[in-house]
């Protein structure tokens, strides 16, 4: 089988390292890629969301799959795009169709879909422009710490938490004035939610769908969760505090609510459903929901699935989900992210990352990084993700953060205390 991976950051390499194992895989190309998928796999210079290109290019290449990682392509309507053109609807396209990618792509469309299934999640209400006023009447009537969100995608950078009363009015005001673009054209105020947060990644046919392994990230660039948000500087697999019983409710009181909400809505869904969620008092709470998997959680989740993902995602497609079985390493998997200096605010590209080749005890995942002749150099904010397995996640961590110190480029900072927060 012939596979394209649609990105170019850990996430899609982590995909590109998971596919390649697979006997199924007979050529894998990404787009774009980086230096780390190039030593697996073919990288194409494709624009993820031009999809007549893409299409152009998945029919020259004879392409039988597609696996879109970011979400920008999916809340475009990718997958519509494929599934409606006659020469290009049997290629198997991972991904929710347009409608489902709405439950990303609005946090306003999320949210009226937890209300209407009885999904539990915060208090919130939205406001735009036109409603400024009510927004900080609402403001008045909660308690600090305020959460306002913008409605559309912000590349991860949308969502403000702020103790100042005053400070949240201003922001409002900010974001539904441009702050984000069009993203913040509405903003979703919600109640503020107090516990420990995890991540929980379903795949779904649309009608069955099976629960993969949980994760925790940590979004603050600074450690003791401090700083601004990032997209995210390591990852913990599984997490301690998901216990079967917690497991459990989560899969009644979310998974099963969500599923049936996309069969009775008719929605076309054929992929990952990233579920963000907070354990508070011992009960789940959904923050939000991502329309495919998570980055840096992949690096993690991935690594410690058994079975065969092409057969996996060849069966969501398919709508046979029900059949296939998920096998799970017991180890425990982490991953620390090595990040540019300054970043998440500006940062520069370009320089040269030595010790790639000396690591042997993680799994090096290249998140922004490029090959310039024989030399591989930084081209992003988040450059490197390095993932290790143990039989807990303590030691896990101990090998990431052993490579970590392997690992050299100028300025390189990455966070010291992943895991902080489980002892």
């Amino acid at each position: 089988m012939n596979i394209l991976i649609l990105g170019s950051g850990g996430r899609e390499h982590a995909f590109a390292y998971k596919i390649a194992q697979s006997s199924q895989c007979e050529k894998l190309y990404v787009a774009p890629g980086n230096a780390g998928t190039a030593e697996m796999a073919e990288n194409l210079d494709l624009n993820p969301t031009n999809f007549e290109a893409v299409a152009s290019t998945a029919l020259e290449k004879d392409i039988q799959m597609i696996v879109v990682g970011p979400e920008d392509p999916l809340v475009q309507g990718i997958a519509d795009h494929f599934s409606t053109q006659p020469e290009l609807k049997h290629i198997m396209l991972i991904g929710p169709s347009k409608r489902g990618a709405l439950l990303e792509g609005s946090k306003e469309r999320a949210k009226e879909f937890m209300a209407m299934y009885d999904i539990p999640t915060a208090a919130y209400e939205s406001f735009q422009k036109e409603s400024l006023e009510a927004g900080k009447q609402f403001l008045e009537t909660l308690k600090p710490p305020y959460v306002l969100k913008a409605d559309g995608l912000a590349a991860g950078k949308g969502v403000l938490i702020l103790n100042d009363l005053e400070e949240a009015k201003a922001e409002l005001e900010t974001m539904l004035s441009g702050k984000f673009g069009a993203a913040s054209e509405k903003v979703v105020i919600e109640e503020f939610l107090d516990g420990i947060e995890l991540s929980v990644f379903v795949l779904t046919d649309g009608e069955n769908y099976q629960i993969l392994p949980t994760a925790k990230d940590y979004k603050r660039i600074g450690e003791g969760d401090t700083g601004l948000n990032t997209g995210g500087m390591g990852a913990v697999s599984p997490v301690p505090f998901a216990s079967d019983e917690f497991m459990q409710k989560i899969e009644e009181q979310v998974v099963k609510p969500t599923v049936r909400g996309l069969k009775e809505e008719e929605i076309d869904y054929k992929g990952f459903i990233f579920i963000g969620l907070i354990k508070v008092d011992d009960n789940p709470y959904v923050i939000e929901y991502n329309v495919r998997m998570g980055d840096p959680e992949t690096e993690v989740v991935l690594p410690r699935i058994k079975s065969d993902l092409i057969d996996l995602l060849e069966k969501t497609w398919k709508g046979e989900l029900h059949s296939a079985k998920v096998e799970i390493d017991d180890r425990a998997a982490t991953t620390v992210m090595t990040v540019s200096g300054g970043y998440p605010e500006s940062y520069e590209k370009g320089k040269e990352i030595s010790g790639i080749k000396q690591i042997n005890d993680s799994i090096v995942f290249h998140a922004g990084t490029r090959k310039e002749g024989e030399k591989v150099v930084t081209s992003g904010g988040r450059v490197i993700a390095l993932t290790s397995l143990d039989e807990d996640y303590k030691k896990a961590l101990k090998k990431s953060y052993q490579s970590a110190e392997k690992l050299h480029f100028d300025k390189m900072y990455f966070r010291k205390d992943i895991g902080f927060d489980l002892a």
